[in-house]
């Protein structure tokens, strides 16, 4: 189980840091994410981070937002910088295990401008 937290109304410029608490060992996990879908779009991958530490993020929140995890607490946090309109949506975590996918309840940031 995934539990998503931290969203919620910032202005642009301003920042907000997302948690996703999970159940079991991330350790467990091949990796995590994030992902986020603004009203009318697809869903979309924001970053992720594998098992072994590395990291990706999408390049428009490259030098913005930060991915990270935490094993010993179970949790992966998304810190996000330097917020814009554009980057208003539901915010999901994800963790992928073998062939399995996870995903979290979704938390709404929503940036005014």
């Amino acid at each position: 189980q995934l539990q998503a937290s931290g969203g919620g109304l910032v202005q642009a410029g301003g920042s907000l840091r997302l948690s996703c608490s999970v159940s079991e060992r991330i350790s467990n996990m091949n990796s995590m994410g994030w992902y986020r879908q603004a009203p009318g779009k697809q869903r979309e991958l924001v970053a992720v981070i594998t098992s072994g530490g590395s990291t990706e993020h999408e390049d428009s929140v490259k030098g913005r937002f930060t991915i990270s995890r935490d094993n010993a607490k179970n949790t992966v946090d998304l810190q996000m910088n330097s917020l814009k309109f554009e980057d208003t949506g539901v915010y999901y975590c994800q963790a992928r295990k073998a062939w399995r996918v996870y995903w979290g309840q979704g938390t709404q940031v929503t940036v005014s401008s």
